[in-house]
């Protein structure tokens, strides 16, 4: 997507060659127009997958899950990582290590909101080692529905998560794919680097 791409590399700031900040469009401020073609990009490459529900993390993913079930005319689940008062018993729930936060959280989602009748496509805003993915994919399965694929706003494709993934037989979607985040540079795999304006 070259519209994400663009984005990635004008406004977004590199903060070591595993961190890239891009809170000023995707995951603390959002550009509306932005998700719009996100959701509409992960839709045409799902149309025919029969997907009942998309399920994503809070909070980050839920911008480009939100405009994506739009777009496939389905509904969304996303699985906390705070329990609230509501949240006391039936639950499905995983532990997801967040290498960015250096944290592990329990996420949650009710088991009224998933059942073994659901095709579920997973969304996340980014793919690093998979561990926020692999938390996903086990509420999906202690619910006993399928993941039809998981679609990922920006992968880190110098980290394993892809890997891991694949080798557990899942198929990931990635609309960004970068390479590389050394010398301050973002470098996108298999293409050159878009010139920063």
């Amino acid at each position: 997507m070259d519209f994400l791409q663009k984005k990635i590399i004008n406004h977004g700031t590199v903060i070591n060659d595993h961190v890239l900040k891009v809170d000023t469009f995707l995951n603390h401020g959002i550009d509306p127009e932005l998700m719009k073609e996100i959701g509409k990009e992960f839709a045409s490459r799902y149309q025919h997958e029969k997907v009942t529900k998309i399920l994503t993390l809070e909070s980050s993913g839920i911008a480009p899950s939100l405009m994506t079930a739009l777009a496939l005319d389905c509904e969304l689940v996303f699985a906390r990582k705070r329990k609230s008062l509501t949240m006391v018993d039936s639950l499905l729930t995983s532990s997801v290590h967040s290498y960015t936060k250096n944290q592990t959280n329990d996420i949650s989602v009710s088991k009224d909101l998933l059942n073994s009748q659901d095709r579920i496509l997973i969304i996340d805003d980014f793919l690093a080692n998979g561990q926020a993915a692999m938390g996903l994919i086990d509420l999906v399965q202690q619910a006993g529905a399928e993941v039809a694929g998981i679609g990922i706003v920006i992968e880190k494709s110098f980290q394993p998560g892809r890997k891991l993934l694949e080798e557990k037989g899942f198929r990931i979607d990635s609309l960004a794919r970068i390479s590389s985040l050394s010398n301050g540079k973002v470098h996108f795999l298999q293409e050159e680097p878009i010139v920063q304006k």
